[in-house]
């Protein structure tokens, strides 16, 4: 009778697991396809309307709604220098509901020079790089006899007194620029810091300052229409809008690079099958000719990566703009 017994409960038992392992094995499977659920889905994009980065939140925005059947809706909000933006994100529940577009001013040079609410790396989910553009150093009429960067080394250092720079604000990619330019070459500049790159190229054009060192895409028009000389850009290879233009390892300074760029990342803590999904979903969408063409047209490359690659390179990329601050021991007031 015990073995009897015995094996009636082993039987219930088996019969237990395989029902166990039956649901279990559905919950898991409705787990990975409730997402996405059907709910609109936001991306934040960390400025005000208009500009480089609508253009790329609402061009992903609209092909990523094309390729899930679910509106993904681009958001602004702008203030804190990609701060507000950035917070909002963190604090957002990690349900595949909130993402943002992050670049190097929200996840590259803040929290090299601010003291922020959250952790650029910690508090976040990486998911997929979109593209970048290179920085140009720009010249205004009191240098524009300069054709090349050694030449320009020459005349400021030439100078009696330290050339003005225009940047898009204390603690900025065009200001750390200048200040790890400084390094490089020895030469003292002044900075003259505005609130936007816009106004500080009008003033460059003006001949109010030297030089700046925007973001292509905002130095373009500007350039194409002869009223900036472009001396070098920070990328490795020539940027085919303005060919004639070398790269700052074409004029002897190898190390000098880098990129505006911008993804997509969302609050930490995202289910790493959302993750891999919106991720896929990115990379085909930048192999897309007519998006690529779209990029290209206003100098950003695409470069697609996984989540793993783009999380190390933020982490590259803020871990340069760091050294830059300690080197040069520079602080931003209210930072």
């Amino acid at each position: 009778m015990e073995k009897i017994l015995r094996g009636r409960r082993h039987l219930l038992w088996a019969g237990f697991g395989a029902i166990s392992s039956t649901f279990l094995g559905s919950a898991n499977l409705e787990a990975k396809t409730t997402w996405p659920n059907g709910r609109p889905i936001r991306i934040i994009i960390p400025a005000q309307p208009g500009g480089g980065l609508d253009l790329i939140a609402r061009t992903m925005a609209d092909k990523l709604s094309q390729a899930m059947g679910v509106s993904f809706i681009a958001e602004n909000i702008g203030g804190g220098g990609g701060t507000i933006a950035s917070l909002t994100t963190a604090r957002a529940a990690p349900d595949g509901q909130t993402f943002m577009i992050v670049n190097i001013s929200t996840h590259g040079t803040n929290p090299a020079i601010r003291n922020l609410p959250y952790d650029t790396m910690k508090d976040f989910t990486h998911i997929a790089m979109v593209g970048g553009s290179p920085n140009v150093l720009v010249v205004g009429p009191e240098l524009s006899k300069a054709n090349t960067l050694e030449a320009l080394f020459s005349e400021l250092k030439r100078r009696g007194k330290p050339a003005t720079y225009g940047s898009a604000g204390p603690g900025t990619s065009s200001h750390l620029l200048v200040e790890e330019l400084s390094v490089a070459t020895g030469i003292p500049f002044l900075h003259v810091p505005y609130r936007g790159i816009g106004p500080a190229m009008v003033d460059v054009m003006a001949g109010r300052t030297d030089f700046a060192f925007p973001g292509l895409i905002a130095a373009l028009q500007f350039i194409k229409g002869n009223r900036l000389k472009a001396l070098a850009v920070t990328s490795q290879a020539r940027v085919p809008q303005i060919p004639a233009v070398p790269t700052f390892a074409e004029s002897g300074m190898p190390e000098f690079s880098s990129l505006q760029w911008y993804g997509i990342s969302g609050p930490a803590g995202i289910p790493g099958d959302i993750v891999n999904t919106l991720n896929a979903q990115v990379n085909r969408i930048l192999r897309d000719p007519q998006v690529v063409s779209k990029f290209e047209a206003e100098t950003l490359t695409v470069m697609p990566m996984t989540p793993q690659q783009f999380t190390a390179f933020i982490d590259r990329d803020a871990s340069k703009w760091k050294k830059v601050v300690k080197d040069r021991g520079i602080q931003v007031d209210g930072a």
